[in-house]
């Protein structure tokens, strides 16, 4: 077993949705990106989808126009980012960072698509009634965080087998029903697994500090892209605390940390891409109504 890295899972599955045309189409089609992360820290998942958007024959500024809307990581400012795209009336929108901005760009509009990203559950999420017939105007690429974190979970107590407590570093806005059940997990295991929540660089820090005082012998980051946006500085700090911790994908071992398992992000925004143009392309024929088919990509 390699120490930097255990295991990357392809990202995701993916859910789709009947498509209508509209019977007119500007010259250029516009795509409308909303992240939540910043132009420096999110530019490797724009590189990803323009590799997968022209991988269907769109180059952006040639044939295809592309509006951005970054947030910042600040979740509250995506509704208004999401409502700025649909005011443009872009001819679709796809959201970056996973549940958050996709339930804006789904709020802000029922009529225009929607491609996402790393999101997580989208039918818990309210995303979409099912996979098999996800209905209304979302589809996009799933990462099933909450499929893959107990298996985090796992791993790490077989790395650290006398281990008693793994500590577990979720954001805030992290589903309470899932941390229940992970935490059931744990107590079959016979672990503790306190939860430690941080949704900021100095929450962060303070999360460390109280891992410290409870003597965890492991942690569990699971997967954010908040946390993904700050990756060095968490392991930086799992480094410094010698506090061995499984991460969620291979980027944080690629900034020095131990192991991670989880989907191959920038395979799942190049698809991303793919969806976007396929979209793009099949709005653009007049009369042309057609639908994907569901898949899975691992």
């Amino acid at each position: 077993m390699k120490r930097r890295e255990f295991v990357a899972l392809l990202g995701g599955a993916a859910v789709a949705w009947p498509l209508a045309a509209r019977p007119q189409q500007k010259a250029m089609p516009t795509i409308g990106w909303l992240g939540n992360s910043s132009p420096s820290t999110g530019s490797w998942s724009v590189a990803a989808f323009l590799q997968g958007l022209g991988e269907t024959g769109y180059v952006e500024g040639q044939n295809v126009a592309i509006e951005y809307r970054w947030s910042e990581d600040r979740y509250e400012r995506l509704p208004a980012l999401a409502d700025d795209l649909v005011r443009l009336k872009v001819d679709l929108i796809v959201t970056g960072g996973g549940n958050p901005s996709a339930l804006a760009a789904k709020t802000a509009t029922s009529t225009i698509p929607i491609v996402v990203t790393t999101v997580g559950d989208p039918v818990g999420a309210g995303l979409v009634t099912g996979f098999a017939r996800p209905g209304g105007n979302v589809t996009g690429i799933s990462i099933l965080v909450p499929e893959l974190t107990p298996k985090l979970l796992q791993l790490i107590s077989e790395l650290v087998p006398r281990a008693k407590t793994i500590a577990l570093l979720v954001n805030p806005v992290a589903d309470e029903s899932w941390i229940r059940q992970l935490q059931e997990t744990a107590q079959t295991m016979g672990v503790q697994l306190p939860v430690l929540k941080a949704g900021t660089e100095q929450e962060i820090d303070a999360a460390f500090a109280t891992l410290v005082q409870l003597h965890a012998e492991a942690l569990v980051v699971r997967g954010d892209p908040f946390f993904f946006s700050r990756r060095a500085q968490i392991v930086a700090l799992a480094a410094r605390h010698a506090v061995p911790a499984i991460y969620f994908a291979r980027e944080y071992t690629a900034s020095g940390g131990l192991i991670s398992y989880g989907p191959n992000l920038p395979a799942s925004y190049r698809q991303a891409g793919v969806y976007a143009g396929q979209i793009s392309r099949a709005r653009s024929r007049p009369n042309c109504r057609c639908s994907s088919r569901p898949h899975s990509s691992w």
